[in-house]
């Protein structure tokens, strides 16, 4: 079974970026979320068919662009599919989610 997890600081992430994209204009975060799904499950596929796909990362992790919007996630494969430990906005400080990779190994 493929297996998507989000660490819960990254989840947090992606709900404060919907929130956000919804006071820029109305709609905006439901495109945001149908895009961050497109770039999830793509970063599944190529975790799961090519594991050095992907730019390489930080702390072991691999990164992908979200299509439309100035985020990347950033994620590790697993065993059986991936961990995001990020949810990006490409304007905050550079790796200030590096911490997360070690505490949430398994």
């Amino acid at each position: 079974m493929n297996n998507i997890k989000f660490v819960t600081v990254a989840r947090e992430e992606f709900f404060a970026e919907v929130l956000h994209y919804n006071t820029v204009k109305k709609g905006l975060g439901a495109n945001f979320t149908i895009a961050v799904e497109k770039t999830v499950v793509l970063a599944l596929e190529l975790a799961l068919n090519f594991p050095n796909a992907g730019f390489p990362f930080a702390s072991g992790t691999r990164r992908i662009a979200v299509k439309g919007f100035p985020i990347f996630l950033v994620y590790k494969p697993s065993a059986n599919g991936i961990v995001i430990f990020a949810v990006v906005n490409q304007s905050r400080r550079s790796g200030y989610w590096c911490s997360r990779v070690e505490a949430n190994l398994p």
